[in-house]
């Protein structure tokens, strides 16, 4: 390559990346460099992205020397490689920058791989202290799997096998292998128990194969009592993973031992899953997490608020409830950056604060205010039917909080007096000037009215 061409570009990596999968094979590449990503360069460094900070450090340790090695052909001046770890939305997680300099850090860290590969007892993942059947908060999208958690924790028997929980991200899956795992250490110290991901049982049946030592790692996986493996998914596309994994599962299964698994799809819907490893998984109790309620939100904020020592109004604890509504690892991070900034600062918090302090995520979750939305979140704040809003009925429960939509209507969304009148089971558009006008009256002389429908209007506009 000239001297004068000598930075990468992305057409030039997955020419690399080409030439790397034909050296190291189609399976140790989709396993491990497939996800490598070009990031960036300049004349002597290439920097690359990895999704996850475990592939970072073993793509550092076993393939760096390739991939400097196919860098050098493409480009000669080529000296250092740098990994980081970026997240699915472009971000940068800072402090993951790993620089592999030259063949004998590699070899260094090689040895120290190999020096860690160790048995018995060190290959689970730690438990986290915070993750307790204790501080679980119970609610209709999650009572089955938490009943179900509860029973395996509990038993002396096993009773389902697998139990198999699944949910979509930040719902509670994790605190509920964990909480079990406490729970069982809890009443029968001598029980061994094994949690860990499904990465990292795959990192360790690789790094098994590759010291040779498959034997240690069956006796290890097969001798425990209680295995848990966490997001199963990892491992599809994986062969040789899951015929381990298949092989593993059906001994336990055999000797009567407890396997819990999570997922974040069914058995039958996880693609890249053989049949059989599917229909073993399905074998026991399934048992799914539904995304979060309004008052399951509402009850977890009240609980972590309180665990924190920090008092925050139940008005704001509302307004997250209402406004965050994808996942509770996001909530949670929400009412952590409230309650530093009221021990930090001193300032109490207020909703204000809130839309001030949260607007990068709230933006995140901004979308176009529809009627119907408005007459489903009214409805669920005064607890009545959604169909009441288009209802007949005139009782003044249920012809109050109608009024409050038709007003947010008119204050939020472009829509004209007719078209809000039809949306509300047919009315006239009169009746919505009413509405509005009774709304706004109301509004300047009770002041707890005022304060309940702005509430309603931020909700509903950030």
């Amino acid at each position: 390559m000239n001297k004068d061409v000598s930075s990468f570009n992305s057409d030039i990596w997955e020419k690399i990346k080409q030439k790397l999968k034909k050296e190291v094979g189609e399976t140790a590449f989709n396993n491990w460099l497939k996800q490598l990503k070009f990031n960036s360069s300049d004349k002597e460094i290439l920097t690359v992205s990895v999704p996850t900070k475990f592939l970072r450090d073993w793509i550092a340790t076993h393939y760096a020397d390739k991939i400097k090695r196919v860098c050098k052909e493409k480009n000669p001046d080529f000296l250092n490689l740098k990994i980081v770890v970026k997240q699915n939305s472009g971000r940068i997680i800072p402090g993951t920058e790993r620089i592999v300099k030259n063949q004998e850090e590699n070899k260094s860290l090689d040895i120290r791989s190999q020096q860690s590969f160790s048995y018995p007892g060190d290959f689970g993942a730690p438990l986290d202290p915070r993750f307790t059947f204790d501080n679980f908060v119970v609610g209709k999208p999650n009572e089955l799997a938490f009943a179900a958690a509860k029973r395996v924790a509990e038993a002396e028997k096993v009773t389902f096998n697998p139990l198999f929980l699944y949910g979509g991200v930040g719902l509670g899956k994790t605190h509920l292998m964990n909480a079990i795992a406490w729970e069982i250490k809890k009443n029968n110290s001598e029980r061994k128990v094994i949690y860990l991901s499904a990465e990292k049982f795959m990192y360790q049946f690789v790094r098994a194969l590759r010291y040779k030592d498959i034997a240690t790692f069956k006796d290890q996986f097969r001798s425990i009592d209680v295995l848990m493996i966490d997001d199963v998914q990892f491992i599809g596309g994986k062969e040789n993973t899951q015929e381990e994994f298949f092989h593993t599962f059906n001994a336990l299964v055999e000797q009567n031992r407890q396997i819990i698994i999570s997922a974040d799809k069914s058995p039958s819907d996880l693609e890249g899953l053989e049949e059989r490893l599917k229909s073993r998984l399905g074998g026991g109790l399934i048992a799914d997490i539904h995304p979060t309620t309004y008052e399951l939100r509402l009850g977890i904020l009240l609980e972590k608020a309180q665990k924190r020592g920090v008092e925050i109004p139940l008005k704001v604890l509302e307004f997250l409830s209402h406004k965050i509504t994808s996942n509770v690892r996001e909530m949670e991070g929400a009412l952590n950056r409230l309650v530093a900034h009221a021990t930090l600062v001193g300032r109490p918090v207020t909703i204000e604060t809130a839309q001030e302090l949260l607007q990068d995520l709230l933006r995140a979750h901004d979308k176009k205010v529809t009627i119907e939305e408005i007459q489903k979140k009214v409805a669920e704040h005064y607890n009545i039917r959604l169909t009441d809003m288009y209802s007949p009925r005139r009782s003044r429960s249920v012809a109050r909080p109608r009024q409050v939509a038709m007003y947010l209507a008119k204050s939020i969304t472009s829509r004209s007096l007719p078209e809000i009148g039809r949306k509300f089971g047919g009315r006239d558009h009169t009746t919505v000037m009413h509405a509005v006008r009774k709304i706004e009256e109301l509004k300047t002389t009770d002041s707890i009215f005022n304060e309940d429908v702005e509430l309603l209007k931020r909700m509903l506009e950030n």
